[in-house]
């Protein structure tokens, strides 16, 4: 039985695994934010702007760090690369915080993708295997609301600082490089996951290492191509709405507030259908459901684009939808399936593959993005709705249905089931 004191450890370590999702987040407004001065500033061509989005913490080196921190995690322990790959993000910070050339910004995002791709299986993974069997969507979610907690922060920031230009907006990358120094110290008390620990006693007489003929297994492959499809697809939208929305209201002559304030707004909504809907029913309906009904909101808001002019009215409802149904949709569920289909053993190592493939997959989409957006926006919004349409199907017709089971529980019913 959980303790008065033992549940608010778990929600500390909880709140403090999960900021590594603010941080996340945080960097990739951060810089889409800065991106129309950036281009004005160093004459950035669409294809610049691409490439910048390709590699920074929303794709591509974010993949790759998520490859190796969750093949780390899984050898090393969680805790090794949580405390320690807040350093890493912060030496990367400072490229972004005194660019003066272009090259630094690729470097900049190239490093930060990094560190926060490797912290995302490890926090994931903690926080799934340290909650309550009852709880354990609730707690996921607590990561879900920092993560749109980071963009609502940063962009509320922005509209105050964008009147003094690229100097002003260096603020918020430090604010980020300061709370990744500070998450480096708090970690430091935190426990390493009991669960991680009773998996590597189990497999005392087994190779040190991964087990990749168990992770490619019939049984996990297919788990690791459904969460990939699912999560990957949405997330080709997400991608798009999180670095590039900003830049899209600007180029199409919106308000300058709307810049800063319609995203914000996105987030803030999120935050709110997280925790209404998400964190107190994720744990005790059908979870098929929930995502089945995002799935239609995101589809229907995204299509108001494709048939609708961009104007600030139809962007502002459009918001309102996609944040609703953010809040309960692919991204919150990605979090928790991808830590409920696998073992322990190769818990962080899976998350971490389909966390690469998805990002890196968006890394590529990115680079066409800015070249689409300028000359046709309406093809764009009609592939991101499609996008959503086949997330939404495959999300829904293979959801499974986890909610109050313990992790031993469901590894019990898929070796069965195997």
């Amino acid at each position: 039985m959980t303790t008065a004191t033992g549940e608010e450890d778990h929600w500390r370590d909880t709140i403090l695994a999960g900021l590594a999702n603010y941080i996340d987040s945080g960097s990739i407004v951060a810089g889409s934010v800065a991106l129309a001065l950036w281009k004005n500033i160093y004459g950035l061509s669409d294809s610049f702007i691409g490439l910048i989005a390709a590699f920074s913490a929303n794709a591509i080196s974010a993949g790759i760090g998520a490859f190796i921190g969750g093949w780390l995690c899984d050898r090393l322990g969680r805790k090794k690369i949580y405390q320690y790959d807040m350093l890493f993000y912060a030496f990367g910070m400072l490229f972004l915080i005194f660019a003066s050339a272009a090259w630094m910004i690729i470097a900049g995002f190239l490093l930060v993708g990094l560190a926060v791709g490797a912290d995302i299986p490890a926090s994931w993974s903690l926080i799934a295997e340290q909650a309550p069997d009852t709880r354990r969507g609730a707690h996921s979610g607590v990561a879900q609301v920092l993560w749109y907690l980071g963009p609502v922060i940063v962009l509320g920031a922005a509209y105050f600082l964008k009147p003094f230009g690229i100097d002003g907006i260096r603020w918020l990358f430090i604010h980020l490089a300061i709370l990744a120094l500070g998450l480096t110290f708090l970690r430091s008390r935190m426990r390493e996951s009991q669960r991680w620990e009773e998996s590597q006693a189990a497999r005392a007489d087994r190779p040190a290492g991964i087990d990749w003929h168990e992770l490619f297994s019939a049984n996990y492959l297919k788990s690791m191509l459904y969460l990939i499809c699912m999560y990957g697809l949405w997330n080709l939208w997400a991608g798009y709405n999180g670095f590039f929305t900003p830049y899209l209201i600007q180029q199409n002559h919106l308000p300058v507030w709307a810049e800063t304030v319609v995203p914000a707004s996105y987030f803030a909504i999120g935050i709110v259908s997280i925790l209404t809907i998400f964190m107190t029913l994720s744990d005790r309906v059908n979870q098929r459901t929930m995502f089945g009904i995002s799935a239609i909101l995101h589809i229907g808001g995204m299509m108001m684009l494709a048939v609708l002019p961009f104007t600030l009215p139809v962007v502002i409802v459009h918001i309102l939808i996609m944040g609703i149904a953010g809040g309960f949709g692919a991204q919150s569920f990605f979090q928790l399936w991808s830590a409920e289909l696998f073992p322990t053993s190769i818990r962080s190592t899976a998350q971490g593959v389909t966390f690469a493939v998805v990002r890196i997959g968006l890394g590529v989409w990115s680079l066409a993005v800015p070249t689409l957006a300028s000359a046709d926006f309406k093809t764009l919004a009609w592939i991101l709705t499609g996008f959503l349409v086949a997330s939404g199907l495959i999300g829904y017709v293979w959801a499974p249905r986890n909610e109050g089971k313990s992790l031993e529980q469901l590894q019990v019913e898929r070796q069965a089931a195997a």
